[in-house]
C-alpha cells in the first residue's frame, strides 16, 4: 500500500500543501512586523534575506509547483473518469513539475549563489 502512486502522491500532496501553509505563516509574520515599526520589520527583512532562506525559496517552488500540477490532475481523472490512467497521470505530473522547478529553480540558485 505504501508504495502505490497513489499514496506517494497523497503524500506528497500533503508535505507540499503542510509547507505552503508554514510558508503563509511566516510571510504573514514578516509582513506583521511592520506594525511594530521599520526597524522591526527590517530586522525581520534582514533574516529572512539570508542564503538558507534563499535555498528554502527554491523548495517553496517545488511545492506550490507540485501541488498545483497535482490538484489539476486529480480534476483531471474526477472531471473525465480517467481511473485507469491515474498511474502515467502521476508520473507526467511528476516530470512536468521537475521540468518545471528546473526552469524555474536554475535561476533562483544562481541568484541565491551571487548573494553568497
Amino acid at each position: 500500500m505504501y508504495k502505490t502512486t497513489g499514496f506517494i502522491s497523497f503524500l506528497l500532496r500533503r508535505i507540499s500543501g503542510i509547507a505552503l501553509v508554514l510558508y503563509l505563516l511566516t510571510h504573514m509574520i514578516v509582513i506583521g512586523s511592520a506594525q511594530n515599526g521599520q526597524a522591526a520589520f527590517d530586522k525581520m527583512m534582514g533574516s529572512v534575506q539570508t542564503p538558507m532562506f534563499k535555498l528554502l525559496e527554491i523548495a517553496l517552488l517545488a511545492a506550490v509547483i507540485y501541488h498545483g500540477i497535482d490538484g489539476v490532475r486529480l480534476l483531471v481523472i474526477q472531471a473525465f473518469g480517467i481511473t485507469d490512467k491515474r498511474k502515467s497521470l502521476f508520473y507526467t505530473a511528476l516530470v512536468m513539475s521537475a521540468i518545471l522547478l528546473i526552469a524555474g529553480g536554475i535561476p533562483m540558485l544562481m541568484f541565491a549563489l551571487g548573494e553568497f
